[in-house]
């Protein structure tokens, strides 16, 4: 068990999902990731699949975002769904210990909570076979994939945060998964803890 919330950062394809849901587990609190775009559906009443597309998106243009379903708020849907996972993630904290994964968790509670920030990396061809033997990406694609994703990622940091994404000094630990595989990542992150204690 852990008096901390841990949120988890990920390159696309590195297992940080994976690494979160099993160190949840491990430790027996609470595991959040897609779950929290069901609790910002709820809350904001925009459709899941909606929010889903917009999350890391920033859209350029009022035709983007129509075409991306956002109808007549232009611009400013990336910024509500933003805000309402912003509030989202503080009641979830505000429950106790839990793992986080994504969504700039560690920027959104950096003021308030005691936080252990997390980044998982790994090798480009490791991710690219996860996102193929895994995500069901196709080969050819695969590649493109996981770096449009990861720009997107970093893209959004930026825009909402003023933080760059693989800026090494917005985490407390950053784990190779490539190297230590899955569970030699869980079992650092265990280990970790233990040491904060």
């Amino acid at each position: 068990m852990t008096d901390k919330i841990i949120t988890i950062s990920r390159e696309y394809g590195s297992g940080g999902r994976t690494i979160g849901r099993k160190t949840a587990e491990a430790l027996g609190i609470p595991f959040y990731d897609k779950e929290i775009i069901d609790l910002s559906a709820q809350k904001s009443g925009f459709d899941k699949l909606i929010i889903e597309s917009h999350e890391e998106n920033i859209p350029n243009s009022f035709l983007y975002t129509v075409a991306m379903g956002g109808y007549y708020v232009g611009n400013m849907l990336p910024d509500q769904i933003y805000q309402t996972e912003y509030n989202v993630i503080h009641e979830i904290a505000e429950k106790g210990p839990c793992v986080i994964v994504g969504r700039r968790a560690n920027y959104i509670l950096s003021d308030k909570y005691d936080t252990l920030n997390i980044f998982i990396h790994a090798d480009i061809e490791a991710r690219c076979r996860r996102a193929v033997e895994e995500y069901g990406a196709d080969v050819k694609d695969a590649r493109k994939i996981v770096e449009t994703i990861d720009k997107q990622r970093a893209k959004h940091t930026s825009h909402f945060t003023g933080l760059k994404w693989h800026d090494l000094s917005n985490y407390h630990l950053c784990l190779d998964s490539e190297k230590l595989g899955i569970d030699g990542c869980v079992s650092v992150i265990m280990k970790t803890l233990e040491e904060l204690k």
